[in-house]
């Protein structure tokens, strides 16, 4: 839905259209009109090239301006282009008559208009039609003569046909003005316009930063923006091949394991997640399993969960209480009342009625009760031996239904089938009668038109005020969002409140509202509606069986049950002699076994019972790869397995790589937990370059696509880093205040490296270093001194840098000599921070220059390697290992035709840029008793500085 300032522009924009219908002046307005569409203007003003007024003055020009109407031509401006010829016939005409009449036309039309308004207003329909009658005569009379006068009111008639032609034909040229307009501007102006605007931003349009709507990329795990990708597809088609089993999901960490696992509880008819913890307790673990299966259950079959407090019994009888009381004196503030208003009103008309037919009514009763009891003396006596039998089977019978259902529930079902069409036909009736009532039907025919009017119109404005409140649609107003329902509701309730009025205090229609039977009739409608809404009454039903066990189960797991039980045997003499017994029963909390045991039972008549009705349940487990190791890992499947393999239960278990990579070996070269823990496992791979486009563009879809291919290539496609990383992409504009792709990536990588040579100088510090070997650590603090702030003037030593670390040894000589020096961990730590650096280097050196779509092209057709995707398995690969890794980045800075060695020399300026950080501003100081102008030493200004 278009926000209301947006409507109103283009409901503007038509009736400008409609009121200046020249062919060139649409045309301006329909470009204005695509300058102002929500994906042009953000590229606007972005590079000084693209501005307005530049988009515009192109526009005007006569190539683009014939080269967008070719591209609108068919019926609207056929249409258009015939109404303007027609309108200038008709102009042309009418400026003909207009200029032969010798009297004024509009003087002449003018007077005869406000004589018959003055007429119809005087003396109604019938004068002025006899003094039509009356000019016809005259007219004829004068045509007949052939006088001037005659002559004279002819051409003014006629020129008055003309102007009315002439004006209905704007009309039309201003309709068809707005349709082509619509057409000009969807079909012509738009897309030229956007397609102009791209070329005017130069080369890589597509690099400048638009600015807009983010708020996807904040919140990572909101709802309406998930997207179903290969690995959801995967596990549904699992899911249906398979009618229970243990299904493992692996993937790196924040690749989406949890969002997958939310998803499919999410979609199951009947689904628990649980987290693992992360120092595992199987008992523990399990007790909170069973605590959320039974909870879960209980809220999906509508049933409160029991809650326990510390509070004491009395105070919570208190509290029970007083929450009661409150409703019921809420309840009663309305319906006493009300009760009494509508008893009160209907007190007489109840008791006529009473009196009418309670002689008939008892009378009846009297009658019946008589047969009764002549029919049971009967019995009694023995005189009705087949009616004796009869009963007597009937009592046997009755006493044998005794646990059937069937009784009451033919009961219940005869009376919902049957009150509310009873209700609603005795409402109808009741009400329908006034229709046939003599009387009232009298009195309508004597209430004028006009009261019937008003009726009818306040009536419609309640009805439709109450329909515009029930309605439930808001609108935007700017930044305010209405609701009807705020906005009409103090409007019906006056609406009714006059509507009532007006019948009250209207003599009319108060005689209608004044007739004797209406409270009869009320009567019959309130009694039939209740009949009818209490057709939809139904008796509590019994409690499940399954949701009793749910119940009891919470608590035996939440609570410590205790039983005491006293007995005081005595007799009441002087000296009384007895003793006292006191007994007290505890229940103990169930150990594992027990526990396991108790959760299979009652997970298994919950798949049962959800499995007749055809329903999924799906129990997840997740983050199972917080615990650390492999072997902890292992060793937590091998304690919970006891509760896997529940007919009709599917479990879903995150795990880390490691305990997928254990049971994809199948037992080589030996088996494990794995192999009679888990049936199936799916491994969730990082997103593709496709996909990444796909997720970005449902929660961003401003960021373009050199920003997603950063985003995707920083993250290697693992969903977390991802959306982390495009938002900074945003932040990183925010804090450069530039749109251009290289600097927001200049900025986003120098940031992301330096934060990451951070983590690694900490883990370095924890080594043994000597003198041979802290060469490398210089270099290392060098690099890191220069990436938290770069600018201007360190941008060369910056550079120098960044590529002495990247390039460590890669064919450097010092480098190979320090390296067998180095402890194994030092020298790991060492290549991973510099395979990393060099991956920086190559992002670097491929987003922070000009010309990128024209440099992936070339790249492209070196093949795979120049692909844009093959950054983000460089990135995939730095997990595995820094040697593997950097042999792809060698490969992918081959195919982009990037340096593979530092090019010290030849990257030194002999004078680097000033800086306005780090440059010594000038100091003006100001001498007044020095000579100035002219006759001073120097020749210089009145001021020295």
């Amino acid at each position: 839905m278009l926000p209301l300032r947006t409507r109103l522009e283009e409901a503007w924009e038509k009736a400008t259209d409609f009121l200046e219908p020249d062919e060139f002046e649409v045309y301006n307005r329909s470009v204005h009109a695509a300058l102002e569409d929500p994906e042009t203007r953000p590229l606007l003003g972005k590079r000084s090239t693209a501005t307005p007024e530049a988009v515009l003055r192109e526009m005007q020009k006569q190539p683009y301006v014939s080269y967008v109407i070719s591209l609108c031509e068919g019926p609207q401006q056929r249409a258009f282009d015939r109404a303007h010829v027609e309108l200038e016939d008709a102009q042309d005409k009418y400026e003909n008559a207009a200029g032969e009449a010798e009297w004024d036309w509009r003087v002449v039309c003018t007077l005869a208009a406000a004589v018959s308004f003055v007429l119809l207003v005087a003396g109604g329909p019938r004068v002025l039609f006899v003094a039509y009658l009356a000019a016809a005569i005259c007219l004829l009379a004068l045509h007949w003569s052939g006088t001037t006068v005659w002559r004279n009111l002819r051409q003014c008639l006629g020129t008055a046909r003309l102007g009315t032609a002439w004006a209905v034909q704007r009309i039309e040229v201003g309709v068809r003005a707005v349709e082509w307009g619509e057409v000009l501007l969807e079909e012509g102006t738009r897309p030229t316009v956007a397609m102009l605007v791209r070329h005017m931003l130069g080369d890589d349009p597509d690099s400048v930063f638009i600015p807009g709507d983010y708020e996807g990329l904040r919140a990572p795990r909101a709802p309406g923006y998930l997207i179903e990708n290969a690995a959801f597809d995967q596990l549904k088609r699992k899911l249906a091949h398979i009618e229970d089993g243990t299904i493992a999901v692996c993937g790196p960490r924040g690749v989406g394991k949890t969002t997958l696992l939310e998803q499919c509880v999410k979609q199951a008819d009947f689904g628990v997640l649980a987290q693992a913890p992360a120092t595992y307790t199987p008992h523990d673990f399990l007790l909170s399993l069973s605590v959320r299966l039974c909870e879960e259950y209980m809220r999906r079959a509508k049933y409160k969960v029991p809650e326990f407090t510390r509070l004491s019994t009395v105070r919570r009888l208190l509290r029970r209480a007083r929450q009661r009381a409150g409703r019921l004196g809420r309840w009663s503030a309305f319906a006493v009342p009300a009760t009494a208003l509508v008893i009160l009103g209907l007190s007489a008309s109840v008791r006529s009625l009473y009196e009418q037919y309670a002689t008939s009514a008892a009378d009846f009763a009297r009658t019946q009760t008589g047969i009764i009891h002549h029919h049971v003396t009967e019995i009694w006596q023995g005189y009705a031996v087949g009616a004796s039998v009869t009963v007597t089977i009937a009592g046997i019978a009755w006493w044998k239904s005794r646990h059937d259902t069937w009784l009451p529930r033919l009961v219940g079902r005869i009376w919902a089938a049957g009150s509310h069409p009873v209700g609603i036909l005795v409402a109808v009736v009741s009400g329908g009668s006034a229709l046939v009532d003599p009387q009232i039907i009298q009195q309508v025919e004597y209430v004028p038109p006009d009261t019937m009017i008003n009726v009818v119109m306040l009536g419609c404005i309640w009805l439709l005020c109450r329909m515009a409140r029930d309605s439930g649609r808001t609108f935007t107003l700017g930044i305010w969002t209405i609701s009807l329902d705020a906005v009409f509701r103090p409007a019906a309730a006056a609406a009714g409140i006059m509507f009532l009025l007006y019948l009250a205090r209207n003599p009319q229609t108060n005689a209608l509202l004044a007739d004797t039977e209406n409270p009869l009739r009320l009567a019959g409608i309130i009694a039939g509606l209740l009949m009818a809404r209490a057709g939809g009454w139904r008796p509590r039903r019994a409690e499940p069986e399954l949701v009793t066990r749910c119940r009891n189960h919470l608590y035996r797991l939440q609570t410590t049950q205790m039983t005491t039980n006293t007995l005081s045997p005595g007799a009441s003499q002087i000296l009384t002699l007895g003793s006292s017994h006191a007994t007290s029963v505890s229940t103990i909390p169930p150990n594992y076994p027990e526990l396991v045991e108790d959760f299979r039972d009652l997970l298994r008549r919950i798949a049962a019972k959800k499995a007749d009705q055809k329903e999924v349940v799906v129990i997840a487990i997740d983050e199972v790869d917080r615990l650390g190791s492999d072997t902890q890992a292992l060793a937590f499947l091998s304690e919970i397995k006891a509760i896997l393999g529940v007919p009709h239960v599917y479990y879903l278990i995150s795990v880390a790589e490691d305990v997928g990579a254990a049971f994809v070996r199948r037992g080589l070269p030996h088996r494990d937990v794995t192999d009679s823990s888990l049936d199936d496992i799916i491994y969730v791979q990082p997103s593709t370059l496709d996909e990444s486009r796909t997720i970005l563009a449902e929660r961003a879809k401003q960021l373009t696509e050199p920003y997603v291919v950063l985003a995707h290539a920083l993250s290697g496609g693992i969903l977390r880093d991802l959306l982390r990383y495009a938002l900074q992409i945003k932040e990183m504009q925010d804090k450069s205040r530039s749109f251009e792709l290289t600097k927001i990536s200049r900025d986003l990588i120098l940031e992301e490296l330096s934060e990451t040579l951070a983590g690694f100088r900490t883990l370095l510090s924890k080594q043994q270093w000597a003198r041979d070997t802290s060469a490398i650590l210089t270099a290392f603090r060098t690099l890191c001194g220069y990436l938290p702030d770069p600018c201007p003037c360190t941008e060369p030593e910056l550079r120098l840098a960044l590529e002495e670390f990247a390039f460590h040894g890669a064919g450097d000589p010092s480098a190979a000599a320090i390296q067998p020096q180095l402890a194994d961990d030092a020298r790991q730590l060492i290549d991973e921070a510099s395979a990393y650096t060099y991956f920086s280097l190559t992002l670097f050196d491929i987003f922070s220059n000009d010309g990128l779509d024209r440099r992936t092209q070339l790249a492209a057709e070196h093949g795979p390697d120049g692909h844009l995707s093959r950054l983000a398995e460089a990135r995939q690969e730095l997990v595995i290992s820094p040697y593997s890794a950097r042999t792809l980045i060698e490969n992918i800075r081959k195919a982009w035709s990037l340096p593979l060695a530092p090019a010290l020399n030849s990257r030194i300026p002999s004078q680097p840029p000033s800086c306005p950080i780090h440059s010594p501003q000038p100091q003006l100081f100001l001498f007044p008793d020095e000579p100035q102008g002219p006759n001073s030493p120097d020749g210089g200004p009145p001021w020295t500085a």
